[in-house]
């Protein structure tokens, strides 16, 4: 293994397990998974990766795509299942804050806006650039997330608010 590879792997890895914890809704080995697939596939563009500015955004960026690649491949097999079993309850974590139960309800791409921004603190540009869309798309999506945990929370929030729930120093409060 080329040794700045190996470098880079040792700094991100935390940074990407813990971002696949918040995408995941806290499930460790899919987490995991995510984080281990993800440097295989920057091991096996480190030559062009090395070369890219943004390095993290681009390890977040393809995180974030086999997330939403197994998301939707997870969904279509959770509806399968349940047509065939006539299934109707909804499995999901047990969580300990009604915002971070809330923010597992959320559509893949809200949810990885709210996470990027509240979470990661990246700027509307560095989320645009991390999820391959335009900026006024992650103002949307925020947006539309926003008032979808407001809905589901039953509660008035300002954007402030959220930052105290989701700030990264309440992470071991959802077992993060």
């Amino acid at each position: 293994m080329d040794a700045e590879f190996a470098a880079f792997v040792a700094a991100k890895q935390n940074g990407l397990l813990r971002y696949g914890m918040l995408l995941t809704g806290g499930d460790p080995h899919t987490s995991a998974d995510l984080a281990q697939e993800t440097f295989l596939r920057l091991g096996r563009r480190w030559r062009h990766v090395r070369d890219v500015e943004h390095q993290d955004a681009y390890a977040r960026r393809t995180m974030t795509r086999l997330w939403w690649t197994r998301s939707k491949r997870d969904r279509r097999e959770q509806l399968r299942a349940e047509t065939e079993e006539r299934a109707g309850s909804e499995v999901g974590p047990a969580w300990e804050s009604d915002v971070w139960a809330a923010l597992q309800q959320l559509p893949p791409r809200q949810r990885a806006v709210l996470v990027l921004r509240y979470y990661e603190d990246c700027s509307e540009k560095e989320i645009a650039e991390v999820l391959g869309c335009r900026p006024g798309t992650v103002k949307s999506q925020a947006s539309r997330g926003m008032a979808s945990l407001r809905r589901l929370l039953g509660v008035d929030l300002l954007d402030g608010d959220l930052d105290d729930d989701l700030d990264g120093d309440n992470v071991g409060e959802v077992g993060v």
